[in-house]
């Protein structure tokens, strides 16, 4: 329940017990005769902590999930993590501490407010997104936990939501060659050329943004991009193989550029920060719809990570390239490809089958 406080249950005859470890390693008993329930027992249990003196128990018992989400900042500080723990705040800073969950203590936390948290996220934001921020206070809550913050992390565990390749049909939301060119148009000229990068590369946007002059090899056309990946994180490298159309693209981009310059900048020639990208196609997408009444409309749902999902289809539906092939370019795994290409992957497969004559 907190450090040093357990409580437990011994069967025959079935009791509950509390159990307090005092700062010299000393433990203390109380059965708690009259609890017939695990809410009961938890709550008797709470008042002989408190009973107890121990300072460390009160002040577990008060804390919120603020105060949890700093104790896991102050942690990722301690082991030396603090790329992560910038990060983290800054999107602790943007979806909690103005938010009614901060104020919540940990130990009445339930799944329930966690959902309506994360209703109240949806705004603007796409699935995938709004999982990576629920991943992200689930951490934080998880380590507080173990830092001896009361609380149930069965309370606070969601299921993810659909991924945003798919819709709630389940059927992907891809956009065609026309779309991607409609969004592209009505950006600016800085995002245009990102987008563009987006559609000839597969690339995550944030391995774009992050790609400098020297990452580009004219010679062998290739284009060098990394992810980081697992925890501690680790940085991966691959070399994308450029089609003609993507040579002469990045040839352009790179032209009077030092090794070390971003390729990509933003609308006030500054390298793209994390997200920036997502106002542009918010923008685009507006623009775009409110002059179109056709099928041509861009969906909702679109995103700049929309020209990866439709830059992967492609190539293995089009193009007909293997999917190990494609995994290794794009930076994804097979298993990946199963999960959410392999419908693209199976019209051709089923051609191809069609015409062995055995």
């Amino acid at each position: 329940m907190a450090k040093g406080a357990y409580l437990g249950f011994r069967r025959g005859p079935d009791t509950w017990v509390a159990r307090y470890r005092d700062r010299d390693g000393n433990q203390h008993y109380e059965a708690l005769s009259s609890a017939t329930e695990y809410d009961d027992a938890k709550r008797l249990a709470e008042e002989w902590f408190r009973d107890m003196g121990s300072a460390a128990v009160r002040s577990v018992r008060r804390g919120t999930v603020r105060s949890a989400l700093e104790t896991y900042l102050a942690y990722l500080r301690e082991q030396g993590r603090d790329a992560t723990a910038r990060e983290s705040e800054q999107r602790f800073e943007l979806i909690v501490w103005s938010d009614p969950l901060a104020d919540i203590r940990l130990q009445d936390l339930t799944r329930e407010d966690m959902r309506e948290w994360r209703e109240r996220l949806r705004g603007g934001r796409q699935p995938r997104t709004i999982n990576r921020h629920v991943c992200s206070i689930v951490a934080g809550l998880n380590r507080a936990y173990v830092e001896g913050h009361a609380g149930n992390p069965a309370s606070w565990k969601l299921t993810p939501l659909v991924d945003d390749i798919e819709d709630g049909r389940g059927t992907a939301v891809l956009l065609t060659p026309a779309l991607r060119k409609a969004i592209i148009a009505a950006t600016s000229p800085a995002a245009a050329a990102f987008l563009r990068g987006l559609d000839l590369t597969g690339a995550r946007p944030g391995e774009l943004a992050k790609v400098v002059a020297s990452d580009f090899d004219a010679a062998n056309g290739t284009l060098t991009l990394r992810h980081k990946k697992g925890r501690p994180a680790k940085v991966r490298a691959r070399a994308v193989i450029l089609s003609a159309e993507g040579i002469c693209f990045f040839k352009e981009q790179a032209r009077g550029k030092l090794p070390a310059a971003p390729l990509f900048l933003d609308g006030e020639n500054r390298p793209w920060g994390r997200y920036a990208w997502a106002a542009e196609v918010k923008a685009a997408k507006r623009k775009h719809n409110a002059t179109c009444r056709t099928r041509q409309r861009i969906p909702a749902d679109a995103s700049a990570y929309s020209f990866r999902h439709a830059r992967i289809s492609e190539l293995l539906q089009v193009h007909g390239i293997d999917p190990v092939t494609v995994a290794q370019q794009t930076g994804t795994s097979i298993q990946m490809i199963e999960k959410y290409y392999f419908k693209f992957i199976a019209p051709a497969l089923k051609e191809k089958l069609a015409a062995i004559v055995n």
